[in-house]
């Protein structure tokens, strides 16, 4: 059954992006250096700002020094390219939705995203919630409430994509329904899910909806 929204509003990392390699080699080694096992680190990193997950994974740290040094963790993702792809049939996936409204909304900074969007061969949209635009990081719906704002839609007309359990539970709290992209997504029962961007089929009517049709 198609999924039929007026906006779309896309995660990056892990939904159009593929940057798992960075990702681990950055967030293993701060791990280690907290003394931290790099495996259980890796399964709250995605989809989080870096200070959220400093958050979850050092609790009793003072705010201010996640904050601090996400900051070098940030600058540290964004001189690292080395194995970022876009996820398979992202690039086909922008190029049918160039004309219909849609917005990333990511954990990423602007700096990152960009970096990021050019190393995968992707376009940028031109409407974006970047890390800077927003006070909380996700699970919180900020970002996706704030996403469909700005494309003047109610958050009931976009349809998220996401690839991780905190994407997810954001985006269901600002009220979308969620398309899950990858093997991450399929654990948290998105409402439509496919193993990357090579089984959805965008489908524009007269009317203005978007309908999304994912393979069998």
């Amino acid at each position: 059954m198609p999924v039929t929204a007026r906006a779309l509003l896309l995660d990056m990392d892990g939904t159009l992006v593929n940057s798992d390699a960075v990702v681990e080699r950055v967030w293993r080694q701060w791990a280690v250096g907290h003394g931290l096992d790099p495996d259980e680190t890796l399964k709250v990193v995605h989809g989080r700002q870096g200070y959220a997950t400093m958050a979850v994974l050092l609790p009793e740290r003072p705010m201010e020094e996640n904050h601090a040094e996400n900051r070098l963790l940030l600058a540290q993702e964004t001189a690292d390219l080395d194995g970022v792809v876009p996820v398979p049939g992202a690039p086909t996936f922008m190029a049918a939705i160039a004309g219909l409204p849609h917005a990333l909304v990511t954990s990423a900074d602007e700096a990152l995203a960009t970096a990021r969007m050019r190393a995968a061969g992707l376009p940028m949209p031109s409407v974006r919630v970047t890390a800077e635009r927003v006070g909380a990081s996700k699970p919180d719906p900020e970002g996706f409430l704030k996403g469909a704002a700005e494309l003047g839609f109610a958050p009931a007309d976009c349809v998220a994509f996401e690839d991780s359990e905190a994407g997810i539970t954001a985006a269901r709290a600002a009220g979308m329904p969620v398309v899950g992209v990858g093997p991450r997504a399929a654990a948290f029962a998105p409402d439509v899910h496919v193993p990357d961007l090579t089984a959805l089929r965008v489908e524009s009517t007269a009317d203005g909806a978007i309908r999304l049709h994912a393979a069998a």
